[in-house]
């Protein structure tokens, strides 16, 4: 297939250039886990239309978004383990279609408890996403082009985030709060048919064995993977400030909608246009941290973290306050909170797990550091919904600039970790044909 042609290429490249075989796995990867997005982050946009027709409050209404957190969780930790042994397209394709799914049913539920379940079944098919998404991305990039890789695919889960707010945004202003549902639903549908027909998941030598072959190394079983994971204590402090980022992140892009709404007295169209504007600081985010760190950091990523969650926690300080002095000045700041949450965010998601995972257990790390990280979320969108509906939206956005503090804090304990030399055997096949030097870990 197409994706194999770089693979034979003569020419030597530079370590850190992408062969073409690697290009077409990227942009297919950034487009495939973008597009979960789509079908995600569209309930924030349909909240204020939800609980004005449903007649739900705030705390019921966190009730509904911490479900798809923790059945997130769940799901991460359950299919960082299946991507190590399924194919990766097929985990993919469900996820994608069943996503698409419940969305139309969520549509048509009008039960708190029958919403908090199909938004839940939600949350655990949306993890299908991202572990066999790092598992093709193991298997074609190693260490030192990881940072830039999986920072491109981040790229592509912000621009679907600005995407997701513009087109449910106009859905929920055309067809009431169910179009915000239903027209991301049908994108995603068309996205699981392009991935079918266009991603290879391992490059063409390697296809045999799924991406694994190491003679020398028979695969271990699950609860083998497990115990390697959790006996890493790095990947520790990955996942808990991982929560702590996420519990400020899902504030802002479950919660914001409904916050301008409320604060500025926009509409819901006027208010998801201006959220818009976050996923696009995460898009500089997202790259250029990625970039930095392997071009600059010779592959250490928390120095980085640690700086920008430490400017995340100011900045959200100062959001209530600025958000009233104008359009350009919320525009500006909703940037620079985007930058300052997804450049960490896509480090401490795949690159950091990665990097510092015991050999042959990639997935399985980005999984248990996922779990932990929407355990926060779930943890931050109760929360939130309890601060804004008793002691309202300042307090709220308090607790958002704790939780980034607090994860600075943690991450500053990996300060001199640098990415793994215990690489998946698919990825050491693919150095050979890149070339790239040796890296040491210090933590």
């Amino acid at each position: 297939m197409v994706c194999s042609t770089g693979l034979n290429s003569t020419r030597q490249p530079d370590r850190t250039d992408f062969i073409p075989g690697q290009r077409l796995v990227l942009w297919v990867l950034w487009l495939t886990y973008g597009s979960f997005y789509l079908c995600r982050n569209n309930l924030g946009i349909a909240l204020p239309g939800l609980g004005a027709e449903l007649g739900y409050n705030k705390g019921q209404l966190g009730t509904v978004l911490m479900g798809l957190k923790l059945a997130y969780a769940v799901g991460q930790f359950i299919n960082g383990q299946l991507a190590e042994r399924f194919s990766p397209r097929k985990l993919l394709a469900f996820g994608l279609l069943a996503s698409a799914a419940l969305n139309v049913m969520f549509g048509w539920a009008s039960s708190l408890y029958f919403l908090t379940f199909i938004w839940a079944c939600n949350g655990y098919v949306q993890a299908l996403g991202w572990t066999p998404t790092m598992r093709v991305a193991a298997s074609w990039f190693p260490a030192l082009q990881r940072g830039r890789a999986i920072g491109l695919i981040g790229t592509g889960y912000q621009l679907c985030g600005a995407l997701t707010f513009v087109v449910a945004g106009w859905a929920a202003e055309k067809f009431g709060w169910r179009g915000a549902l239903y027209i991301p639903a049908i994108l995603l549908a068309a996205s699981a048919a392009h991935m079918l027909l266009v991603l290879e998941e391992t490059p063409i030598r390697d296809q045999g064995s799924g991406g694994r072959e190491q003679k020398s190394e028979p695969a271990r079983a699950v609860w083998q993977n497990i115990l390697l994971t959790l006996a890493n204590p790095a990947l520790w402090f990955v996942a808990v400030t991982l929560g702590l980022l996420d519990a400020c992140r899902y504030g802002f892009t479950d919660w914001g909608v409904t916050h301008l709404t409320e604060v500025q007295r926009a509409s819901v169209s006027s208010a998801a246009f201006k959220y818009a504007v976050l996923p696009f600081g995460g898009i500089a985010g997202a790259y250029i941290c990625g970039w930095v760190t392997d071009r600059f950091l010779a592959g250490r990523r928390a120095p980085i973290i640690c700086v920008l969650l430490g400017l995340l926690g100011l900045l959200a300080l100062f959001y209530n306050t600025v958000i009233h002095w104008g359009l350009a000045s919320s525009v500006m700041i909703l940037f620079l909170l985007g930058f300052c949450i997804f450049g960490p965010q896509v480090l401490l998601v795949g690159t950091l797990p990665v990097d510092l995972s015991r050999h042959g257990t990639g997935a399985a790390a980005v999984g248990f550091v996922n779990f932990m990280g929407y355990m926060g979320a779930a943890a931050g969108d109760k929360l939130t919904g309890h601060f804004a509906q008793h002691y309202g939206w300042p307090m709220a956005v308090r607790f958002w600039a704790g939780c980034a503090f607090a994860g600075a804090l943690v991450i500053a304990c990996l300060w001199n970790a640098a990415a793994g030399a215990q690489r998946s055997p698919a990825s050491t096949s693919l150095e050979s044909a890149v070339a790239p030097v040796p890296v040491r870990t210090e933590y």
